[in-house]
């Protein structure tokens, strides 16, 4: 009876983490471009303007391939803008968040994600 409450408690935890990932509450926006035991690389693209749905991710490395600028939301409702040059490098702890691009020019990253 045990093992069978802990896979059905795995199954939910695996749904929720499901619901919140960005390939699949922002698809239009973010495409897998490798993923493996160790990482995965994704690819982000929005134009100024645009918001993504509430997603999570695992502790990741952001690399900015244009210029951009962002409002990011978190789930308490505090707001942080954040503006990166093309070739800017930054660390994230994991977390859930909403993104805007609230620049002027479109917005393409390449993030990867720690497993």
């Amino acid at each position: 009876m045990m093992k069978a409450a802990g896979v059905a408690g795995m199954v939910a935890l695996g749904t929720v983490a499901h619901a919140h990932d960005p390939v699949h509450t922002d698809g239009d926006k973010y495409k897998v471009k490798i993923e493996n035991a160790r990482v995965r690389v994704l690819e982000y693209k929005d134009r100024p303007g645009e918001k993504t749905h509430q997603h999570s991710h695992p502790a990741f490395v952001l690399v900015a391939l244009t210029p951009f600028k962002r409002k990011i939301t978190l789930p308490d409702g505090k707001a942080m803008i954040r503006e990166f040059k093309p070739g800017d490098v930054f660390w994230s702890d994991a977390q859930t968040h909403i993104g805007e691009n609230i620049g002027e020019v479109p917005t393409h990253v390449l993030m990867i994600e720690m497993k």
